[in-house]
């Protein structure tokens, strides 16, 4: 199982009001590049998001099913990616002072990225996913649409600007 752990300087609440609004999901997720609908559910347990993965000309249309919504503190994601398969997404956020630590944890659970071993597959998701908090940090920080105003509004910059991706 890949994890990543990223100190963004928001609340909570700011990383759940991103994963909340379903249309910015390929702002922040490495690979999805449009959506297509959100389900009128978004974000209950079992709703559903439909988007696509990949570059024009090879667009891959997919699903992510929300497994798990319980803010301010978990959400998983079940995003369905055609020919790679299924995976199960946990983003798990602590508060930390007027800050946050957010953890993404990402593992297969159906096609041919289960079978890679471990070690092949937490590399390449590692490197992904960090790019993905790194997006994420860009969006809860920064005060995206719904947000309270994110590092901006606690007098900081956000870390997505100051700090390099760790990778």
């Amino acid at each position: 199982m890949a994890r990543n752990v990223r100190l963004m300087r928001c609340a909570p609440g700011d990383v759940f009001r991103v994963l909340a609004n379903g249309w910015l999901y390929p702002l922040w997720v490495v690979g999805a590049s449009r959506m297509r609908d959100v389900g009128e559910e978004w974000p209950a347990q079992g709703s559903t998001l439909h988007h696509s993965f990949g570059s024009w000309p090879a667009l891959v249309n997919d699903t992510t099913v929300m497994r798990v919504w319980d803010p301010p503190r978990r959400a998983v994601l079940e995003p369905h990616g055609g020919p790679i398969g299924v995976a199960r997404v946990a983003i798990d956020v602590k508060a930390r002072g007027d800050m946050c630590v957010v953890r993404i944890q990402e593992e297969p659970v159906t096609g041919p990225t289960k079978l890679l071993p471990d070690v092949v597959f937490d590399a390449i998701t590692r490197w992904r996913n960090a790019e993905t908090l790194h997006r994420l940090a860009y969006l809860a920080e920064g005060g995206a649409p719904g947000t309270s105003g994110g590092s901006t509004a606690l007098g900081h910059e956000s870390t997505a600007e100051r700090e390099p991706i760790d990778r």
